[in-house]
């Protein structure tokens, strides 16, 4: 396996990819579903772009807020708010108490640093699915915010350890039992992000949900459909319409507009 680490452009049209082993792959239609600032001016480069095209795409926000911490745990959390197992544990569980928790939480962001009391979105998915997790032990998936991917005094290597302890803490408060019970743990900066998955800036949405960013607008003014400036290229991830959280929307539509596109050529 190798990621792709460029597009290949010949007379204005896509005809293939480059893997990072060297290897090419040509196609009569490439869909790329990594985010717009990587697929135009890292994967295409801007030689091969509309001057315009390339400042909107430079443009483009990302501004990534939001963490991960996995947990692999001896047995299930117990919450005070409502002690033991139970059905409860097998939805989403938000540690958001009241609005001006999470307005504290955002605070922290807004100035450069990583919430020390973070809003957090907990799933148990060994609940739903025992084959995740060995007989009688348990995976906790935490989605934390808010974690600015810039950050104002130090950098996410050296503060990933005490985030993944905030949220610990945190998480204690709420369930006593959790500091004894953690196994391991994955503690996934929006730098890590970046360097893992490929999210720019750790933006798990590809881009900012603003609305200068959305609609008729993503990634830039007069590419919304899926279609590129390179022609047989087209965007099909959350950094085209309609955007990150709605699962396989962008890949629907622009699979539909590629077959649309493929069934005119036929015709010509």
């Amino acid at each position: 396996e190798a990621s792709v680490s460029k597009i290949l452009v010949k007379r204005g049209r896509a005809t293939g990819v480059v893997l990072e082993n060297g290897d090419c792959v040509y196609a009569d239609v490439i869909a790329s579903s990594v985010d717009p600032r990587l697929t135009f001016l890292k994967m295409v480069g801007s030689e091969h772009l509309p001057d315009e095209f390339s400042d909107d795409i430079r443009r483009y926000k990302f501004r990534g807020s939001s963490g991960k911490v996995n947990l692999a745990l001896d047995t299930l959390p117990d919450f005070t708010c409502l002690p033991g197992a139970g059905s409860h544990l097998r939805g989403a569980i938000s540690i958001s108490p009241s609005i001006d928790y999470i307005e504290r939480a955002y605070d922290d962001a807004k100035y450069g640093r990583y919430s020390e009391r973070p809003y957090i979105d907990i799933v148990i998915p060994s609940l739903t699915d025992p084959t995740v997790a060995p007989p009688g032990k348990h995976v906790m998936s935490c989605f934390v915010q808010y974690a600015p991917y810039h950050l104002k005094q130090g950098d996410w290597d050296s503060e990933r350890e005490h985030f993944g302890d905030c949220v610990i803490d945190t998480l204690a408060e709420y369930a006593p039992n959790l500091k004894n019970i953690v196994l391991h743990r994955q503690v996934l900066t929006p730098l890590d992000l970046e360097r893992e998955f490929g999210l720019t800036e750790g933006n798990i949405f590809q881009g900012e949900l603003s609305l200068e960013q959305l609609f008729f607008l993503r990634p830039a003014p007069g590419w919304a459909n899926y279609q590129t400036p390179i022609k047989n290229l087209y965007m099909c991830g959350s950094g085209a319409h309609p955007g990150g959280g709605i699962m396989g929307a962008p890949g629907r539509n622009a699979a539909r507009r590629i077959l649309g596109n493929s069934k005119f050529d036929e015709a010509c």
